[in-house]
């Protein structure tokens, strides 16, 4: 069978079920199309764990302003270090043979980078110069805003003072000589600003205590409030222009002109310009791209649907050429100033692990890959082995349009497939069309994958994630996701017999949910951080969580605009009532839970509480618990034994194939670990004492 074929049915299935005026015969046969495209392919190759939990070996690539290097930070084991190549060809050099940066960005002269790592700031120049290291968080709170576009070579800090029981926020100039200059200090927290040319303040946005809003900055400091953000409304300034207007992203406005995320122009004269936004209507703006000399906006990605850039102005034919090239991938830019400057284009997919970096010539479209020596790009998975993930949208039972994805497995019957629903975290998040390591891995164990984008998630617009309404329990929220693989079980796509559905976080109260109330569709649950009571665990999270000390304290309000507000006694009833823990003798199917001792976002003495109800009522469950582990699992064995512990749960419970067994050090943590060990795991827990 010819695979380029099978591919390009793919895509053309892709492009029916993603129109949003397709009509729903269309729907039908797009994806129709796509199930047999996908049937046809050869059956993937079973790929080990470690293939899918490797993290990634470039940690962060960035182009300099003109064009003519690109920075990286590489991972070798343990060892991370920073290395710089130039465009026009050579060899890569070594800046910094060992560092713990997380991120990096390029000076607005292209002669210093700046590196951040969890704890630090470290200045490091392009011919090797060490500039200046400063402490972040402590007691001070000491964060990095951006990078002085008004500078050669300085960042924006955000610090806090204490004034007597109260605190204030100072926005601190730190150059790599470490001369710092004091530019404002407000009793607000500041999340964001725009610098004139001068290096002078001259907008702000800021937290009023139950409201974002941004303001203008007079030369005598004062504020002038331009814009009144509601909840869930959030502005990113760009750039200031010369002509005094501002260069935004965000959704600020009212009805329709306030749900979409979008490019905007905010004028001299307080009117807003919408500059760009998703053509479909479908998508939040998540990404754009400045030109460093003109600060003018080149492109914009949108990826909670199909993954789409677009060109703005006069680069939109440089856009479209670069996208022809890489028909169906996810592109990820970054631009050098002026007409000569290479581009860096990252081409991703869902079905690459590791995004493949090419660098453009906009003077002759030529391309060249890089950074794919052996050692960097080799480990990844090939993408035949990998599933393809196609958008879908369908029909609620109150008329509303749902967003989501699904994975197919290569080679594969669909029809005879178990089924695992995936739900995401947060409630305020959402699935995008790129890899995603564990749906992979399930989807290479034979499993059809389906992640709902459920009303109340990101990424679809303001309206999008408010139309639930409050309803997180057992109601609308749950609904989609129970309806959503009702309507690919009636297209054929998985075995009603074999469904379960995994989660992390809000995902895992959602798998909770689930095997609670939907005992009929689920027959096995994952459940990693899960809060068993969302309005306990909302009052937690905001009095004593990760979010009861942070300096932008807005979560409360958001909550309260959701219908999420656990601290109105109705609101807490009605959250309690159609709790898991409250419903836990409903609770019959067999359950694994994964939590970590230490984190602050779920705390874990709900999670063991819950666990205890369970336990005591005689339900089928199994405990996992990294003993300082916080929300989500960074080491390598405590990641591994993640997936080991899901594999197994699914395994027995919808008959994938057999998982590989554990190594010694695997097998070590799951003995030290498992707190309840099901008939799935009593070979792998400590004996009784």
């Amino acid at each position: 069978m010819n695979i380029s074929r099978i591919m390009c049915g793919a895509l053309v299935a892709c492009a029916l079920l993603l129109s949003p005026r397709s009509v729903p015969a269309q729907v039908a046969d797009g994806l129709q199309a796509a199930v047999a495209a996908q049937r046809e392919m050869p059956r993937a190759p079973r790929l080990p764990r470690a293939a899918l939990l490797e993290g990634r070996t470039l940690v962060a690539v960035r182009l300099s302003p003109d064009g003519e290097h690109v920075a990286y930070l590489r991972e070798r084991k343990d060892s991370r270090s920073l290395w710089l190549l130039p465009t026009t060809g050579g060899a890569a050099r070594t800046l910094v043979g060992s560092t713990q940066a997380e991120q990096l960005w390029w000076s607005r002269d292209g002669r210093w980078l700046f590196l951040r790592a969890p704890g630090t700031l470290t200045m490091v120049g392009v011919d090797g110069r060490s500039g200046v290291r400063v402490p972040l968080g402590g007691s001070g709170r000491r964060q990095v805003v951006k990078v002085d576009p008004s500078q050669p070579a300085a960042v924006l800090l955000r610090e806090r003072v204490r004034a007597g029981a109260g605190e204030r926020w100072r926005i601190v100039r730190l150059d790599v000589h470490g001369k710092r200059t004091l530019l404002r200090e407000d009793p607000r927290w500041i999340h964001d600003l725009a610098l004139d040319a001068r290096g002078r303040i001259v907008a702000l946005a800021r937290f009023e205590g139950d409201h974002d809003a941004l303001h203008r900055v007079g030369a005598d400091g004062r504020l002038r409030e331009v814009l009144r953000l509601r909840p869930m409304q959030r502005i990113d300034l760009l750039a200031t222009l010369a002509d005094g207007s501002l260069l935004l992203e965000g959704n600020p406005g009212n009805g329709a002109e306030g749900n979409f995320r979008r490019v905007l122009r905010l004028g001299a004269d307080d009117r807003l310009q919408t500059l760009h936004q998703d053509p479909r209507g479908e998508a939040d703006l998540d990404d754009v791209v400045l030109d460093p000399r003109t600060q003018l906006p080149v492109a914009a990605s949108y990826r909670s649907t199909v993954a789409a850039t677009h060109g703005i102005g006069s680069a939109q034919a440089t856009v479209a050429d670069i996208a022809r090239r890489f028909p169906g991938r996810d592109l990820g830019l970054q631009v050098g100033s002026g007409p000569a400057a290479r581009w860096l284009v990252s081409e991703r997919a869902a079905t690459l692990r590791d995004p493949r970096l090419h660098l453009y010539d906009p003077r002759n479209g030529s391309l060249r890959r890089i950074l794919d020596e052996p050692g960097i790009g080799t480990k990844s998975p090939p993408e035949a082995a990998l599933a393809r993930k196609l958008a879908i949208a369908y029909t609620a039972s109150d008329g509303m349009r749902v967003h989501g994805f699904v994975l197919l497995p290569p080679g594969v019957d669909v029809a005879r497939a178990p089924l695992v629903t995936q739900v995401h975290g947060g409630p305020i998040n959402h699935f995008r069309a790129g890899f995603d390591g564990t749906a992979q891995f399930l989807a290479n164990r034979g499993y059809v994958v389906f992640q709902s984008n459920f009303r109340g998630s990101t990424g679809h617009g303001r309206d999008y994630v408010f139309a639930p309404k409050g309803d997180y329990g057992n109601g609308r929220v749950q609904q989609d996701i129970v309806e959503g693989v009702r309507w690919l079980l009636a297209r054929g796509i998985g075995d009603a017999k074999r469904v379960g559905i995994v989660g992390h976080s809000f995902g895992g109260y959602s798998a909770l949910l689930g095997l609670t109330f939907q005992p009929d569709l689920f027959k096995v649950g994952v459940a990693g951080a899960p809060p068993a009571d969302l309005g306990w665990s909302m009052r937690w999270l905001v009095r004593s969580g990760s979010q009861g000390d942070l300096p932008d304290r807005s979560l409360l309000h958001t909550l309260r605009a959701l219908s999420l507000d656990s601290t109105d006694p109705a609101t807490h009833a009605r959250l309690h009532a159609q709790s898991p823990q409250a419903n836990a003798a409903k609770m019959r199917r067999p359950l694994l839970i994964i939590a970590g001792g230490a984190d602050r976002t779920v705390a874990i003495r709900e999670v063991a509480n819950y666990s205890a109800t369970l336990k005591a009522l005689g339900r089928p469950l199994t405990l996992l618990v990294e003993p300082n582990g916080g929300h989500s699992p960074v080491d390598p064995v405590p990641r591994e034994a993640y997936l080991f512990a899901m594999e197994t749960m699914l395994q027995r419970h919808l008959g994938g194939p057999a998982p590989e067994q554990p190594g010694q050090r695997l097998r070590a943590y799951l003995r030290a670990n498992l707190r309840l060990a099901g008939p799935e795991f009593t070979t792998f827990a400590a004996p009784p004492r």
